[in-house]
């Protein structure tokens, strides 16, 4: 009797702890198995792993907020062929290369095996179809302070640290205020933030960059967006000259530099007065924590020399970049 009341006893038991070794072995699978929904730029819901481990950027938008969070993308695009950022401590050179952020080549992405594709939206909502079949794929504007802040925290809860995309943000605006309280109050600079060309292309108020700028004092002569229209304009060097810049930033993206040929061109006041900056990626790929803040402490200077020291783009980014991911 007692064999038999004992045996099934025995059986609870032992059917209890082979459940709870199975949980255990099965809990990091399921764990892995899991998913997470968002909601991205185009408004479109896309399921993405609940922790993507590989991944992968179209611009270096991700590049910039995986690096401030600690983790390192595997593949990434470039802006210019064979030049890796000096504001990410050329850590993209480490990364796959998949072509220029406006032609991603769509097999070497493929090749690089990504779990999420995080892409800039107006070079890739054409291929979405594509980038879809290679991996979960979300995609942002990339264009505006204000998106900045919500792009920052929306990818920092992807990779699973939203409380330090806050913290990112509030560092970032903190810096900014001290920045414009300690500016010359009676210093607005005119300036425009460009591609060059034979017609230059500057960025409007709403632009990243260019809120920043302002934001320290600077008067951008593109002006505000009109409603509807794109983030920047077309503005001839005749235009330029009526509206006479004190300062030019505009972005290096190699030794071609048409406008220079253009004999108004030496008869702007920024040129005249040596104010012309030639600057690096960050003043174009800017929604990212640390493009931003290091655009922030260039410009600074740039507009005040007197006011603000200048500073080294690598030194900055140390700074932003946990150091274990810089070996």
């Amino acid at each position: 009797m007692f064999r038999n009341f004992a045996s099934p006893i025995r059986r609870a038991v032992l059917s209890g702890m082979l459940a709870t070794c199975f949980a255990v072995i099965a809990g990091p699978v399921l764990a892995e198995d899991a998913t997470q929904k968002v909601i991205d730029d185009r408004g479109v819901e896309v399921q993405i792993p609940a922790k993507p481990q590989r991944i992968a950027s179209v611009s270096f938008f991700a590049d910039d907020v995986a690096l401030a969070l600690g983790i390192k993308p595997v593949a990434s695009t470039y802006m210019v062929a064979d030049r890796a950022p000096e504001f990410l401590l050329g850590l993209t050179r480490h990364m796959t290369q998949i072509g220029q952020r406006a032609k991603p080549n769509l097999e070497l992405l493929s090749e690089a095996k990504p779990d999420l594709i995080v892409a800039i939206r107006r070079y890739t909502v054409g291929n979405a179809p594509q980038l879809e079949k290679i991996a979960p794929y979300v995609a942002y504007n990339m264009e505006l302070l204000d998106g900045s802040d919500k792009e920052i925290e929306a990818l920092s809860k992807i990779l699973g640290k939203p409380e330090r995309g806050v913290e990112l943000n509030k560092e970032f605006r903190g810096h900014l205020a001290e920045t414009a309280a300690k500016a010359p109050q009676d210093k607005h600079p005119r300036y425009a933030i460009m591609w060059g060309g034979e017609v230059p292309f500057a960025f409007h108020d709403e632009n990243t960059s260019a809120s920043i700028v302002n934001a320290i004092g600077g008067e951008n002569i593109a002006g505000a967006m009109t409603p509807g229209g794109e983030f920047g304009i077309d503005l001839s060097l005749e235009t330029m000259l009526e509206k006479d810049p004190e300062v030019l930033f505009i972005y290096d993206y190699g030794p071609d530099r048409p406008h220079e040929n253009n004999p108004i061109w030496s008869q702007l006041s920024a040129v005249k007065n040596n104010r012309v900056f030639y600057v690096g990626d960050h003043w174009v790929e800017t929604n990212g924590p640390i493009a931003r803040e290091i655009v922030l402490r260039e410009a600074a200077h740039y507009l005040y020399p007197d006011a603000f020291p200048k500073i080294d783009v690598r030194a900055e980014a140390a700074k932003l970049i946990p150091a274990e991911l810089q070996k």
